[in-house]
This record gives structure tokens, sequence and C-alpha cells, in this order.
């Protein structure tokens, strides 16, 4: 029996408790592809590859038939179906267009956000594999697009029926950099990996995504390993070495399994932002993986992720190729991609209360880090995805970093001397905003400080000066990725500003 979405289900803290909620749930489909497919089931004319190449455009659908065919495969000979035509040739048309009529079928615009997000990203790690992996192992081109696709499978209902836990999990894990484990633990009552091993292992899902999940939980000292040889990317031939010299640690790096793994690290890692530490991981174990130099590595990587976006980015979704600085032809053909998703309504009733406790009179704040800790939460609630607050020094003659999200860790530590750059100089001098665009983004770069630009990557950019009795004291910098931005977000970042100046102000007049 199907799960109802719209009534919000108790968590399950155990492993069968989840496995159990999440095999219920009957994933929706979006409307155009439900009736796409419908179509060409009652077309005599479409090959069974013909119609397998329409349903993969929804990975719900696809993962529905493929379950459903393995279903019977399970207790008995019959190897499970590795993809999607194998998986339609052991249903037949009549039980797969029976399958469809039980699925339900949605407008892409009343499927919830969470469920679209978490596809998109299975959907760019399989641009990413076909575009790394699959023209150098041909023959195993299915393998590497269903299994690269399905990986992420086993949360997909998870982000239909518990959506804030998972957002959570982003927020404390990767933004704060929380233990997994300890957070999964309170958050779910079970590591995420074990439950994904399970569900994978339940649906009988393509056997390279098995060994991902098997390789992230209990062969990790090899992953270890490689990658410690994987970072000394600028010495090929030392590589090369000492992977001979370790013939079994060699075959295990060059499995085809692995080509699975890595592009659904390089899709996720990537949603964080291109260079962090934990994409940069990914980035050296393919490099290792496929013998190619670090450079061509991100130059493909970036390649990718652009020619996913045209194919599957939506208005309301995020996708990394937004913070790329894409080519000047390829806006022109193309028309750019679209503003950043504006925030979804339960942002906004964090933001709504993020703002009032900014403006709560006496003040609340024990101290400057209780205050900008709440004013970095507004602004992250208000839509921002990178978030950056530079504090003052007493003679206006350093800013230093006092609150980052969703920045590399070393961001926490810079230090930026005003004297070497005119556009903090004349945001310390006076209130004032800084909007960066296409338009003038080269302009203004350039009055900016390399580490601090170097953090916001893309063509967009928003910083604003805060003042307090009368001097600027406070500098906000944020953006929504580096790509352009929704314009409520940019409205509701000019009155968290304001919130965080009355804040300012009532903190430092407090017992007066």
């Amino acid at each position: 029996m199907a799960n109802d979405t719209n009534v919000p289900t108790p968590a399950p803290s155990t492993l069968d408790g989840w496995v159990k909620l999440l095999d219920s749930v009957r994933l929706p489909v979006p409307l155009a592809s439900h009736d796409r497919v419908c179509k060409a089931l009652r077309d005599k004319r479409r090959s069974l590859r013909d119609i397998a190449d329409i349903m993969q455009d929804s990975p719900a659908l696809a993962l529905s038939v493929i379950r459903e065919a393995n279903r019977h495969a399970r207790g008995s000979l019959t190897t499970p179906a590795e993809n999607l035509e194998v998986a339609l040739t052991r249903l037949g048309l009549q039980r797969t267009e029976e399958l469809l009529d039980r699925l339900p079928a949605q407008p892409l615009s009343k499927i919830p956000i969470a469920l679209r997000q978490l596809q998109l990203i299975s959907q760019h790690a399989t641009q990413q594999a076909n575009g790394f992996f699959a023209s150098r192992l041909a023959r195993l081109w299915q393998d590497i697009h269903w299994g690269s696709l399905l990986f992420l499978s086993p949360l997909w209902p998870m982000a239909l029926t518990h959506p804030q836990l998972l957002e959570e999990w982003e927020r404390r894990v990767i933004h704060n950099g929380e233990p997994a484990r300890e957070v999964e633990k309170q958050l779910f009552g079970v590591r995420l990996l074990q439950l994904g091993q399970a569900l994978v292992d339940l649906w009988h899902l393509p056997i390279w995504v098995q060994q991902g999940y098997r390789l992230l939980l209990s062969e990790q000292r090899e992953l270890v390993k490689v990658l410690r040889i994987a970072r000394d990317s600028d010495h090929p031939l030392r590589q090369q070495n000492r992977l001979d010299d370790d013939p079994a640690l060699r075959r295990w790096l060059n499995q085809p399994a692995n080509t699975v793994l890595l592009a659904n690290g390089l899709a996720l890692s990537a949603q964080q932002a291109w260079d962090s530490p934990h994409a940069e991981r990914w980035h050296y174990l393919t490099g290792l993986y496929l013998q190619m130099p670090m450079d061509e590595v991100q130059q493909q990587l970036h390649r990718q992720a652009v020619t996913s976006a045209r194919h599957h980015a939506m208005p309301d979704l995020w996708h990394p190729a937004i913070s790329l600085i894409w080519p000047r032809g390829i806006k022109r053909a193309h028309g750019g991609l679209p503003p950043a998703a504006a925030p979804i309504a339960e942002d906004l009733v964090k933001w709504r209360r993020q703002c009032a406790e900014l403006l709560m009179q006496p003040s609340r704040f024990a101290n400057a880090l209780h205050l900008t800790t709440c004013a970095r939460d507004a602004l992250v609630a208000c839509g921002m995805r990178r978030v950056m607050i530079l504090m003052a020094d007493r003679t206006h003659a350093n800013l230093r970093v006092h609150q980052a999200f969703g920045l590399s860790k070393e961001a926490t530590r810079l230090n930026f001397p005003v004297d070497q750059s005119t556009a903090l100089q004349r945001l310390l001098s006076q209130q004032a905003q800084l909007r960066l665009t296409p338009t003038n983004n080269a302009q203004f770069s350039a009055l900016l400080p390399a580490s601090l630009r170097s953090q916001f990557d893309g063509e967009h950019l928003l910083l604003r000066s805060l003042v307090n009795n009368g001097r600027v004291i406070m500098i906000l910098v944020a953006d929504q990725g580096g790509g352009p931005f929704s314009e409520l977000t940019v409205q509701a970042f000019g009155k968290t500003a304001q919130c965080i100046e009355k804040a300012l102000h009532s903190f430092s007049h407090r017992g007066q």
C-alpha cells in the first residue's frame, strides 16, 4: 500500500523500520513522462529500446520498472535485470502498462522539490559517468549508465516521506562538518549507507550499485590507500610505481564497478562546491582511475556538468553548473541557466523566525558570536547558498571572517587588509550595497581581494556594509552558488541586513 505523502509519517529509528517504510513508497512520476511512455507502449512501431529511451527521462519510472522486473527474480535462479531494456523484456508490454496504471502520475510542479532535487543529482551523476567512463568502456555502457542513475535511489522515497531529515543531515554534515556517523544515529537511528545497502539488496538493483555500497561500508582501508596515491597527481610515474608494488590494490582500483561510485561522488560533491576538499578527493580518485591529469579531469567535469544542465536543469532546482562561469557562446546559444530557486515556504518560516530573534527587544544575544550565528542562519534561510560575514577591527585596517556557510574550512581563517582593496574601502566608508552581475563582474572582481573572490566563484554576488552608531562594522557577502539570484532572495537579503543592523544597535546598547 502506498504512503499518503500528504500526511507526515513518523520517522522510524531502526533499519527494519526504515526498510519497511521506504519499500512501501510509490514514487510519483511526472505526468508528461507518464503520458509519453503510455503512448509509446501502445505504439506497435516502437521497439523496446525506444521505450526504454523514453522512460529514462523519469528516474522514478525507470526505478519502478526495474524493481518490478526484479521482484519476480527474488529467490529464483533468474539473474536480476541490470538495465531497463532487460527489465522491459522480462515484464512484457502488458505488465509494464499495468504497472504504469498503478503509479501516481502528477504534474511536475506537484512533485516535492526535495525528491526532484535528489533525482537531478542522479541524472547529473549519469552524465558524468557517460562522459568520463562510457566511451572508454563501451561494452559496459549500460551497466555504467543504469548503475550511476540508480545509486542514490534508496534515498528517493525518503526525500518524499522525510525531506526535513535529509535537509538537516546536509546542513550538519556537509555545511557544518559534523561527523556523519553521529548525526545519522541521531536523525535516523541507523547509518544511511547501511540503509541504502539494505534497500539495494532488497530491490535487486544492479550489482555495481551493490558493490559501491559494500566498498563504502567495508573497504575503506583500500579507499584510503588509493586516495593517498591519488593525491600525488603531480608525479604520475611515481603513482604507477606505487600501484605496481601492490597488485591487489591496483586490481581493486581498476574494477569497472568503481565508475558508478566515482560518478556519484563527483556529482554529489559538486552540489556543495567545485573546489571543496570533499570534491577534490573525488577529482583525485577519478584522475588516478583514468590516469588523467587533474586539470583535464576538472575541465571534463565542468563540460559534463554544463551538458547535464542543458538537459535537466529546472528553474526551481539547484544545479552546480549554475556556479560555473559559462563561455559567452554557450550563454547566447542556450540563454544561460535560469535564476536560482526562490526559498520554499518552510525556509521562509525559518527566515521570519530568525529575523524575529534579531529584532527582539531587549537584545537576547549573549555575545557577538551568538548574534552573527543567528544572522548567518537568517541569510541561509532566505535562500543564500554561500555566506560570509566580515567584521572590521577597531582601526578599520582589517576585515576578518566572523561567520561562514557553504564555504571551505579555510574560509573561516581568512583576514583581508582593507588598504589592498578599493571595493572594501568603499564599503567600509559608508553604508552601501554592491551587486556583481555578468555586466560588471570583471570590473568589480578586480577591486576585491583575490582570496575573497576565489571563495565565491561565478558571476553573481552581493556585498553589503552594515552600520552601527554611525560606523560600518560588518560586511555581508553572499550568493546563491554564483548563478543568477532569485529576486525574492535579493529582497529578503535586504530585509535581513536591516534586521541585523537593528540587532547590532540593540546589542551595543544592552544594559543601558
